[in-house]
Protein backbone atom coordinates (compact mmCIF):
# COMPACT_ATOMS: atom_id res chain seq x y z
CA UNK A 1 0.00 0.00 0.00
CA UNK A 2 1.27 3.09 -1.24
CA UNK A 3 1.85 5.88 1.90
CA UNK A 4 3.77 9.17 2.10
CA UNK A 5 6.81 7.74 2.87
CA UNK A 6 9.18 8.02 -0.24
CA UNK A 7 6.57 10.62 -2.08
CA UNK A 8 9.34 13.16 -2.21
CA UNK A 9 11.84 11.06 -3.59
CA UNK A 10 9.42 10.00 -6.11
CA UNK A 11 8.10 13.13 -7.15
CA UNK A 12 11.67 14.06 -7.24
CA UNK A 13 11.66 11.47 -10.48
CA UNK A 14 8.90 11.64 -11.66
CA UNK A 15 9.82 15.13 -11.97
CA UNK A 16 12.28 14.64 -13.44
CA UNK A 17 11.50 11.96 -15.61
CA UNK A 18 8.28 14.69 -16.87
CA UNK A 19 11.58 17.60 -17.77
CA UNK A 20 13.20 14.93 -19.44
CA UNK A 21 10.41 13.97 -21.75
CA UNK A 22 9.23 17.50 -22.09
CA UNK A 23 12.31 18.31 -23.70
CA UNK A 24 11.83 15.33 -26.16
CA UNK A 25 8.45 16.65 -26.76
CA UNK A 26 10.12 20.37 -27.39
CA UNK A 27 12.38 18.39 -29.78
CA UNK A 28 9.23 16.65 -31.18
CA UNK A 29 7.29 19.43 -31.71
CA UNK A 30 10.06 21.09 -34.08
CA UNK A 31 10.21 17.96 -35.58
CA UNK A 32 6.44 18.05 -36.52
CA UNK A 33 6.61 21.43 -38.19
CA UNK A 34 9.17 20.60 -40.56
CA UNK A 35 6.76 17.81 -41.27
CA UNK A 36 3.86 20.03 -42.73
CA UNK A 37 2.70 16.93 -44.74
CA UNK A 38 1.55 14.83 -41.32
CA UNK A 39 -1.31 16.04 -38.99
CA UNK A 40 -1.31 15.48 -35.76
CA UNK A 41 -3.71 12.51 -34.60
CA UNK A 42 -5.85 13.58 -31.80
CA UNK A 43 -7.23 11.35 -29.18
CA UNK A 44 -10.60 11.45 -26.86
CA UNK A 45 -11.09 8.70 -24.68
CA UNK A 46 -14.88 8.87 -22.93
CA UNK A 47 -15.68 6.90 -20.12
CA UNK A 48 -19.23 6.58 -18.25
CA UNK A 49 -19.26 5.85 -14.62
CA UNK A 50 -21.71 2.78 -13.88
CA UNK A 51 -22.95 2.31 -17.96
CA UNK A 52 -24.23 -1.00 -18.38
CA UNK A 53 -23.91 -3.16 -21.40
CA UNK A 54 -26.99 -2.54 -22.57
CA UNK A 55 -27.60 1.21 -21.18
CA UNK A 56 -27.47 2.76 -25.23
CA UNK A 57 -29.34 2.39 -28.01
CA UNK A 58 -26.76 0.95 -30.36
CA UNK A 59 -26.03 -1.77 -27.81
CA UNK A 60 -30.36 -2.62 -27.75
CA UNK A 61 -32.10 -0.25 -25.08
CA UNK A 62 -35.46 0.86 -26.43
CA UNK A 63 -35.61 2.96 -23.13
CA UNK A 64 -32.85 5.12 -23.41
CA UNK A 65 -32.12 7.30 -25.68
CA UNK A 66 -28.76 7.80 -26.71
CA UNK A 67 -28.59 9.47 -30.61
CA UNK A 68 -25.01 10.96 -30.84
CA UNK A 69 -23.37 7.64 -29.39
CA UNK A 70 -25.45 5.80 -31.75
CA UNK A 71 -24.24 7.68 -34.54
CA UNK A 72 -20.67 7.19 -32.93
CA UNK A 73 -21.02 4.19 -33.35
CA UNK A 74 -22.63 3.81 -36.97
CA UNK A 75 -19.37 6.10 -37.86
CA UNK A 76 -16.90 3.15 -36.38
CA UNK A 77 -16.54 0.11 -34.37
CA UNK A 78 -18.81 -1.52 -32.00
CA UNK A 79 -16.96 -4.01 -29.87
CA UNK A 80 -19.40 -6.99 -28.58
CA UNK A 81 -16.86 -8.51 -26.18
CA UNK A 82 -14.84 -5.34 -24.03
CA UNK A 83 -14.59 -5.63 -20.84
CA UNK A 84 -13.53 -3.62 -17.81
CA UNK A 85 -10.75 -4.79 -15.96
CA UNK A 86 -12.71 -4.72 -12.73
CA UNK A 87 -16.17 -4.86 -11.63
CA UNK A 88 -15.92 -1.30 -9.46
CA UNK A 89 -14.27 1.85 -10.69
CA UNK A 90 -11.38 3.04 -9.27
CA UNK A 91 -9.50 -0.75 -10.38
CA UNK A 92 -10.55 -0.15 -14.00
CA UNK A 93 -9.62 3.59 -14.19
CA UNK A 94 -6.11 2.64 -13.36
CA UNK A 95 -5.96 -0.24 -15.69
CA UNK A 96 -6.62 2.56 -18.78
CA UNK A 97 -4.06 5.17 -17.30
CA UNK A 98 -2.04 2.90 -16.78
CA UNK A 99 -1.84 -0.40 -19.23
CA UNK A 100 -1.74 -2.62 -16.39
CA UNK A 101 -3.97 -5.27 -14.85
CA UNK A 102 -5.64 -4.21 -11.38
CA UNK A 103 -4.28 -7.13 -9.79
CA UNK A 104 -0.68 -5.73 -11.05
CA UNK A 105 -0.75 -2.47 -10.09
CA UNK A 106 -2.67 -3.30 -6.59
CA UNK A 107 -5.18 -1.80 -7.14
CA UNK A 108 -8.45 -3.92 -6.66
CA UNK A 109 -11.10 -2.06 -4.93
CA UNK A 110 -12.91 0.90 -5.29
CA UNK A 111 -10.89 3.66 -2.86
CA UNK A 112 -10.71 3.56 0.32
CA UNK A 113 -12.81 0.13 -0.25
CA UNK A 114 -15.33 -2.06 1.45
CA UNK A 115 -14.84 -3.97 5.07
CA UNK A 116 -16.81 -6.78 6.35
CA UNK A 117 -15.06 -7.27 9.64
CA UNK A 118 -16.40 -10.57 10.20
CA UNK A 119 -16.49 -12.16 6.92
CA UNK A 120 -14.74 -15.42 6.25
CA UNK A 121 -11.71 -13.52 4.76
CA UNK A 122 -10.04 -10.55 5.50
CA UNK A 123 -9.20 -8.60 2.01
CA UNK A 124 -5.76 -7.75 1.56
CA UNK A 125 -4.33 -4.13 1.39
CA UNK A 126 -4.25 -2.57 -1.82
CA UNK A 127 -3.14 1.02 -3.12
CA UNK A 128 -5.41 3.55 -2.27
CA UNK A 129 -3.53 5.40 -5.19
CA UNK A 130 -1.84 5.28 -8.34
CA UNK A 131 1.30 5.08 -7.54
CA UNK A 132 3.96 8.14 -9.20
CA UNK A 133 6.38 5.06 -10.03
CA UNK A 134 3.61 4.25 -12.84
CA UNK A 135 4.45 5.35 -16.32
CA UNK A 136 0.88 7.00 -17.24
CA UNK A 137 -0.67 7.53 -20.77
CA UNK A 138 -0.32 11.34 -20.44
CA UNK A 139 3.29 10.73 -20.02
CA UNK A 140 3.67 8.25 -22.27
CA UNK A 141 2.56 10.73 -24.93
CA UNK A 142 4.38 13.95 -24.14
CA UNK A 143 7.44 13.22 -26.10
CA UNK A 144 5.58 13.18 -28.93
CA UNK A 145 4.36 16.48 -28.40
CA UNK A 146 0.72 15.80 -26.97
CA UNK A 147 -0.94 18.20 -24.58
CA UNK A 148 -3.09 16.46 -22.17
CA UNK A 149 -6.02 16.91 -20.05
CA UNK A 150 -8.65 14.96 -17.49
CA UNK A 151 -11.78 16.26 -17.12
CA UNK A 152 -14.02 14.81 -14.85
CA UNK A 153 -13.66 11.91 -12.45
CA UNK A 154 -10.38 10.83 -11.13
CA UNK A 155 -10.76 8.67 -7.81
CA UNK A 156 -7.24 7.34 -8.03
CA UNK A 157 -5.38 9.26 -5.22
CA UNK A 158 -6.19 12.55 -3.02
CA UNK A 159 -4.21 15.79 -3.82
CA UNK A 160 -0.64 14.36 -4.46
CA UNK A 161 -1.55 11.86 -6.59
CA UNK A 162 -4.31 13.77 -8.98
CA UNK A 163 -3.82 13.95 -12.74
CA UNK A 164 -1.97 16.82 -12.74
CA UNK A 165 0.99 15.01 -10.75
CA UNK A 166 0.08 11.91 -13.03
CA UNK A 167 1.54 13.87 -16.76
CA UNK A 168 -1.99 15.91 -17.31
CA UNK A 169 -0.95 19.49 -18.36
CA UNK A 170 -4.83 20.30 -17.10
CA UNK A 171 -7.04 18.58 -14.27
CA UNK A 172 -10.98 20.10 -14.78
CA UNK A 173 -12.60 18.53 -11.30
CA UNK A 174 -11.25 15.26 -10.89
CA UNK A 175 -9.81 14.29 -7.14
CA UNK A 176 -10.16 11.71 -4.94
CA UNK A 177 -13.74 10.63 -4.67
CA UNK A 178 -15.55 8.82 -6.64
CA UNK A 179 -18.91 10.92 -6.99
CA UNK A 180 -19.90 14.55 -6.93
CA UNK A 181 -21.56 16.04 -4.26
CA UNK A 182 -23.54 17.68 -6.52
CA UNK A 183 -24.49 17.23 -10.26
CA UNK A 184 -26.12 20.55 -10.46
CA UNK A 185 -23.67 23.66 -9.18
CA UNK A 186 -22.31 24.11 -6.54
CA UNK A 187 -20.84 21.45 -6.84
CA UNK A 188 -19.07 21.47 -3.87
CA UNK A 189 -15.77 20.24 -5.14
CA UNK A 190 -13.03 22.09 -3.85
CA UNK A 191 -10.90 21.95 -7.51
CA UNK A 192 -13.76 22.87 -9.63
CA UNK A 193 -14.86 26.25 -9.63
CA UNK A 194 -18.94 26.43 -9.65
CA UNK A 195 -20.68 27.94 -12.53
CA UNK A 196 -24.32 29.41 -12.68
CA UNK A 197 -26.72 28.27 -10.52
CA UNK A 198 -28.01 24.90 -11.37
CA UNK A 199 -25.74 24.37 -13.98
CA UNK A 200 -25.46 20.44 -14.94
CA UNK A 201 -22.26 18.76 -14.77
CA UNK A 202 -22.43 16.86 -18.19
CA UNK A 203 -22.75 20.25 -19.52
CA UNK A 204 -20.03 21.81 -17.72
CA UNK A 205 -17.48 18.87 -18.59
CA UNK A 206 -18.54 19.04 -22.12
CA UNK A 207 -17.95 23.51 -22.30
CA UNK A 208 -14.77 22.71 -20.74
CA UNK A 209 -13.36 20.10 -22.92
CA UNK A 210 -14.30 22.21 -26.08
CA UNK A 211 -12.47 25.05 -24.76
CA UNK A 212 -9.34 22.74 -24.13
CA UNK A 213 -10.40 21.04 -27.89
CA UNK A 214 -10.42 24.76 -29.13
CA UNK A 215 -7.27 25.68 -27.76
CA UNK A 216 -5.13 23.25 -28.64
CA UNK A 217 -6.50 22.56 -32.34
CA UNK A 218 -3.05 23.73 -33.52
CA UNK A 219 -1.68 20.88 -31.49
CA UNK A 220 -1.67 17.16 -30.79
CA UNK A 221 -3.68 16.84 -27.69
CA UNK A 222 -4.91 13.92 -25.57
CA UNK A 223 -8.85 14.00 -23.96
CA UNK A 224 -9.34 11.90 -20.75
CA UNK A 225 -12.91 13.20 -20.09
CA UNK A 226 -14.20 10.19 -17.07
CA UNK A 227 -17.96 11.71 -16.66
CA UNK A 228 -19.12 11.32 -13.16
CA UNK A 229 -22.05 10.20 -14.67
CA UNK A 230 -24.54 7.83 -14.46
CA UNK A 231 -23.08 6.97 -10.79
CA UNK A 232 -25.30 7.53 -8.29
CA UNK A 233 -26.74 10.07 -6.81
CA UNK A 234 -29.76 10.07 -9.33
CA UNK A 235 -30.10 13.86 -10.26
CA UNK A 236 -31.14 14.94 -13.99
CA UNK A 237 -32.55 17.88 -15.18
CA UNK A 238 -36.37 18.18 -14.61
CA UNK A 239 -37.65 18.30 -17.88
CA UNK A 240 -36.17 15.09 -18.88
CA UNK A 241 -36.91 13.09 -15.75
CA UNK A 242 -41.11 14.37 -17.17
CA UNK A 243 -40.10 13.19 -20.83
CA UNK A 244 -39.07 9.16 -19.69
CA UNK A 245 -41.72 9.44 -17.05
CA UNK A 246 -44.32 9.49 -19.89
CA UNK A 247 -41.93 7.23 -22.00
CA UNK A 248 -43.31 2.99 -22.05
CA UNK A 249 -40.35 1.12 -19.62
CA UNK A 250 -39.07 -1.51 -20.97
CA UNK A 251 -37.82 -4.64 -18.15
CA UNK A 252 -35.53 -3.47 -15.97
CA UNK A 253 -35.11 -0.59 -17.62
CA UNK A 254 -37.07 1.68 -16.35
CA UNK A 255 -35.78 4.73 -13.99
CA UNK A 256 -36.65 8.05 -15.87
CA UNK A 257 -33.94 9.76 -13.30
CA UNK A 258 -31.25 7.38 -14.64
CA UNK A 259 -32.65 7.72 -18.32
CA UNK A 260 -32.25 11.35 -18.03
CA UNK A 261 -28.58 11.23 -17.24
CA UNK A 262 -27.78 8.87 -19.79
CA UNK A 263 -29.68 11.48 -21.97
CA UNK A 264 -27.37 13.85 -20.68
CA UNK A 265 -24.32 12.10 -21.08
CA UNK A 266 -25.68 11.70 -24.82
CA UNK A 267 -25.97 15.21 -25.45
CA UNK A 268 -22.29 16.36 -23.71
CA UNK A 269 -20.61 13.29 -26.44
CA UNK A 270 -22.83 15.71 -29.03
CA UNK A 271 -21.62 18.63 -28.22
CA UNK A 272 -17.86 17.47 -28.34
CA UNK A 273 -18.42 15.84 -31.70
CA UNK A 274 -20.06 18.62 -32.87
CA UNK A 275 -16.59 20.57 -31.88
CA UNK A 276 -14.74 18.40 -33.71
CA UNK A 277 -16.86 19.11 -36.92
CA UNK A 278 -17.13 22.75 -36.70
CA UNK A 279 -12.93 23.07 -36.06
CA UNK A 280 -12.40 20.62 -38.63
CA UNK A 281 -10.58 18.09 -36.33
CA UNK A 282 -12.80 14.95 -36.90
CA UNK A 283 -10.53 13.06 -39.65
CA UNK A 284 -7.71 13.63 -37.85
CA UNK A 285 -9.06 12.50 -34.27
CA UNK A 286 -9.33 8.74 -32.78
CA UNK A 287 -12.17 8.25 -30.20
CA UNK A 288 -12.80 5.67 -28.04
CA UNK A 289 -16.22 5.30 -26.18
CA UNK A 290 -16.58 3.09 -22.88
CA UNK A 291 -17.30 2.21 -19.53
CA UNK A 292 -15.91 1.40 -15.94
CA UNK A 293 -17.82 -1.43 -14.54
CA UNK A 294 -21.20 -2.78 -15.58
CA UNK A 295 -24.77 -1.48 -14.83
CA UNK A 296 -25.47 -0.76 -10.86
CA UNK A 297 -28.88 -3.06 -10.65
CA UNK A 298 -31.53 -2.17 -9.42
CA UNK A 299 -31.34 1.51 -10.98
CA UNK A 300 -30.46 -0.56 -14.77
CA UNK A 301 -31.03 -4.06 -16.25
CA UNK A 302 -28.50 -5.61 -17.88
CA UNK A 303 -30.45 -8.42 -19.43
CA UNK A 304 -29.30 -10.45 -21.20
CA UNK A 305 -26.45 -10.79 -18.73
CA UNK A 306 -26.16 -12.02 -15.24
CA UNK A 307 -26.31 -9.45 -12.25
CA UNK A 308 -24.52 -6.06 -12.81
CA UNK A 309 -22.04 -3.54 -10.80
CA UNK A 310 -20.31 -5.61 -7.81
CA UNK A 311 -20.18 -9.22 -9.05
CA UNK A 312 -18.42 -11.74 -11.13
CA UNK A 313 -20.40 -12.33 -13.81
CA UNK A 314 -20.91 -10.33 -17.08
CA UNK A 315 -23.15 -7.95 -16.16
CA UNK A 316 -20.52 -6.68 -13.59
CA UNK A 317 -17.80 -6.40 -16.09
CA UNK A 318 -19.21 -6.33 -19.95
CA UNK A 319 -19.36 -2.93 -21.54
CA UNK A 320 -20.19 -1.01 -24.38
CA UNK A 321 -16.54 -0.59 -26.68
CA UNK A 322 -16.90 1.70 -29.45
CA UNK A 323 -13.84 3.47 -31.33
CA UNK A 324 -14.04 5.71 -33.75
CA UNK A 325 -10.85 6.50 -36.66
CA UNK A 326 -11.57 8.10 -39.94
CA UNK A 327 -9.84 6.77 -42.77
CA UNK A 328 -8.57 3.37 -40.70
CA UNK A 329 -11.93 2.06 -39.25
CA UNK A 330 -14.93 1.03 -41.24
CA UNK A 331 -17.96 2.61 -40.78
CA UNK A 332 -21.10 0.57 -38.83
CA UNK A 333 -18.08 -2.16 -38.18
CA UNK A 334 -18.76 -4.72 -35.82
CA UNK A 335 -16.05 -6.83 -33.65
CA UNK A 336 -16.28 -9.90 -31.28
CA UNK A 337 -12.70 -10.48 -30.10
CA UNK A 338 -12.81 -10.22 -26.31
CA UNK A 339 -10.84 -7.36 -25.48
CA UNK A 340 -10.70 -5.26 -22.06
CA UNK A 341 -9.36 -1.87 -20.76
CA UNK A 342 -5.74 -2.51 -20.28
CA UNK A 343 -5.83 -2.70 -23.76
CA UNK A 344 -6.59 1.14 -24.64
CA UNK A 345 -3.11 2.32 -23.19
CA UNK A 346 -1.00 0.45 -25.90
CA UNK A 347 -3.48 1.16 -28.38
CA UNK A 348 -3.51 4.94 -28.07
CA UNK A 349 0.64 4.98 -27.76
CA UNK A 350 0.27 3.19 -30.94
CA UNK A 351 -2.23 5.09 -33.12
CA UNK A 352 -0.38 8.27 -31.84
CA UNK A 353 3.13 7.28 -32.96
CA UNK A 354 4.52 6.90 -29.50
CA UNK A 355 7.03 4.63 -27.63
CA UNK A 356 5.67 3.16 -24.18
CA UNK A 357 9.05 2.98 -21.47
CA UNK A 358 10.70 -0.43 -22.90
CA UNK A 359 11.27 -0.73 -19.01
CA UNK A 360 7.45 -0.58 -18.64
CA UNK A 361 4.90 -3.64 -18.31
CA UNK A 362 2.42 -3.77 -20.36
CA UNK A 363 -0.61 -6.08 -19.73
CA UNK A 364 -2.54 -5.36 -22.97
CA UNK A 365 -2.41 -5.24 -26.29
CA UNK A 366 -3.15 -2.67 -29.31
CA UNK A 367 -6.51 -2.96 -30.78
CA UNK A 368 -5.21 -1.63 -33.91
CA UNK A 369 -5.26 -4.70 -35.74
CA UNK A 370 -8.81 -4.96 -34.96
CA UNK A 371 -9.40 -1.64 -35.99
CA UNK A 372 -8.25 -2.16 -39.65
CA UNK A 373 -10.01 -5.46 -39.63
CA UNK A 374 -12.69 -6.95 -37.30
CA UNK A 375 -12.29 -10.88 -38.11
CA UNK A 376 -8.67 -10.62 -37.05
CA UNK A 377 -7.76 -11.69 -34.00
CA UNK A 378 -5.17 -10.70 -31.30
CA UNK A 379 -1.93 -12.24 -29.85
CA UNK A 380 -3.64 -13.79 -26.60
CA UNK A 381 -5.22 -16.86 -25.35
CA UNK A 382 -6.95 -14.83 -22.32
CA UNK A 383 -8.26 -11.96 -20.20
CA UNK A 384 -7.62 -11.99 -16.66
CA UNK A 385 -10.04 -10.25 -13.25
CA UNK A 386 -8.99 -10.15 -9.81
CA UNK A 387 -11.17 -8.92 -7.23
CA UNK A 388 -9.78 -9.85 -3.24
CA UNK A 389 -13.23 -7.81 -1.81
CA UNK A 390 -16.49 -7.73 -0.82
CA UNK A 391 -18.93 -5.61 -3.01
CA UNK A 392 -22.57 -4.53 -1.97
CA UNK A 393 -24.00 -5.80 -5.31
CA UNK A 394 -22.98 -9.58 -4.82
CA UNK A 395 -19.43 -9.91 -5.34
CA UNK A 396 -17.46 -12.25 -3.11
CA UNK A 397 -13.76 -12.20 -3.50
CA UNK A 398 -13.35 -13.86 -6.77
CA UNK A 399 -10.95 -14.68 -9.76
CA UNK A 400 -11.96 -15.11 -13.37
CA UNK A 401 -10.77 -15.79 -16.77
CA UNK A 402 -11.95 -15.80 -20.21
CA UNK A 403 -10.58 -17.98 -22.98
CA UNK A 404 -12.26 -17.54 -26.18
CA UNK A 405 -15.56 -18.75 -25.52
CA UNK A 406 -15.09 -20.11 -22.01
CA UNK A 407 -15.39 -18.25 -18.41
CA UNK A 408 -14.10 -19.51 -15.67
CA UNK A 409 -14.63 -18.00 -11.85
CA UNK A 410 -12.82 -19.05 -8.76
CA UNK A 411 -14.62 -17.65 -5.74
CA UNK A 412 -12.02 -17.46 -2.58
CA UNK A 413 -14.26 -18.09 0.61
CA UNK A 414 -14.93 -21.79 -0.57
CA UNK A 415 -12.28 -22.82 -3.76
CA UNK A 416 -15.95 -23.15 -5.74
CA UNK A 417 -15.65 -23.33 -9.72
CA UNK A 418 -18.35 -22.27 -11.76
CA UNK A 419 -17.38 -22.73 -16.13
CA UNK A 420 -19.60 -21.54 -18.33
CA UNK A 421 -19.71 -21.00 -22.35
CA UNK A 422 -20.27 -17.59 -23.19
CA UNK A 423 -21.10 -18.20 -27.09
CA UNK A 424 -23.90 -20.37 -25.91
CA UNK A 425 -24.83 -19.03 -22.96
CA UNK A 426 -24.09 -15.43 -22.36
CA UNK A 427 -27.07 -15.43 -19.48
CA UNK A 428 -24.32 -17.49 -17.17
CA UNK A 429 -27.23 -20.35 -16.41
CA UNK A 430 -25.19 -23.30 -17.09
CA UNK A 431 -22.16 -24.04 -15.03
CA UNK A 432 -20.10 -26.46 -16.61
CA UNK A 433 -17.39 -27.32 -14.47
CA UNK A 434 -18.66 -31.07 -13.16
CA UNK A 435 -19.14 -31.75 -16.62
CA UNK A 436 -16.01 -30.34 -18.56
CA UNK A 437 -13.09 -31.00 -15.80
CA UNK A 438 -10.37 -30.66 -18.21
CA UNK A 439 -10.97 -27.44 -19.66
CA UNK A 440 -12.09 -26.06 -16.03
CA UNK A 441 -8.83 -27.70 -14.63
CA UNK A 442 -7.00 -26.15 -17.56
CA UNK A 443 -8.29 -22.44 -16.91
CA UNK A 444 -8.13 -22.73 -13.50
CA UNK A 445 -4.60 -23.67 -13.99
CA UNK A 446 -4.14 -20.60 -16.03
CA UNK A 447 -5.40 -18.29 -13.83
CA UNK A 448 -3.74 -19.34 -10.70
CA UNK A 449 -0.10 -18.84 -13.04
CA UNK A 450 -1.33 -15.78 -13.85
CA UNK A 451 -1.88 -14.35 -10.38
CA UNK A 452 1.39 -15.35 -9.38
CA UNK A 453 3.00 -13.87 -12.63
CA UNK A 454 1.39 -10.20 -11.97
CA UNK A 455 1.90 -11.02 -7.99
CA UNK A 456 -1.87 -10.36 -7.63
CA UNK A 457 -2.39 -10.03 -3.55
CA UNK A 458 -4.82 -12.69 -1.82
CA UNK A 459 -7.27 -12.48 0.67
CA UNK A 460 -6.56 -14.65 4.10
CA UNK A 461 -8.76 -16.69 6.53
CA UNK A 462 -10.30 -13.73 8.82
CA UNK A 463 -9.36 -14.41 12.67
CA UNK A 464 -12.42 -12.61 13.06
CA UNK A 465 -14.95 -14.56 11.56
CA UNK A 466 -18.63 -14.48 12.76
CA UNK A 467 -21.18 -16.87 10.75
CA UNK A 468 -23.98 -15.41 12.73
CA UNK A 469 -22.24 -11.98 11.20
CA UNK A 470 -20.40 -12.47 8.46
CA UNK A 471 -22.59 -9.59 6.36
CA UNK A 472 -22.32 -7.00 8.18
CA UNK A 473 -20.50 -3.65 7.64
CA UNK A 474 -19.51 -0.98 9.55
CA UNK A 475 -21.10 1.70 6.80
CA UNK A 476 -23.27 1.42 3.82
CA UNK A 477 -21.01 1.97 0.89
CA UNK A 478 -22.37 1.38 -3.10
CA UNK A 479 -19.11 2.88 -5.21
Amino acid sequence: MTTDRGLNRRRFMKKTSQTVMGAAAAWMGLNRTACADRKPLNVILFLVDDLGWTDLGCYGSRYYETPNIDRLASQGMRFTDAYAACTVCSPTRASIISGKYPGRVHITDWIPGHNRPFAPLRVPEFNYQLPLEEITIAEALKPAGYTSASMGKWHLGGDPFYPDKQGFDLNVGGDHRGQPPSYFSPHRIPILKDGPEGEYMPDRLAREANKFIADNRENSFFLYLPFYEVHTPLQAKQELIEYYEKKEKQGSQKNPKYAAMIHSTDEAVGKILAQLDELGLADNTLILFTGDNGGLMPVTGNEPLRAGKGSAYEGGVREPLIVRWPGVVKPGSVCSEPVISVDFYPTIVEAAGAQADPKQTLDGKSLVPLLKNPESTLDRDSIFWHYPHYHPGGAKPYGAIRRRDFKLIEFFEDGKLELYNLKDDIGETNDLAETMPEKTKELHDCLKSWRQEVQAQMPYPNPDYDPERKDQRPGRFIR
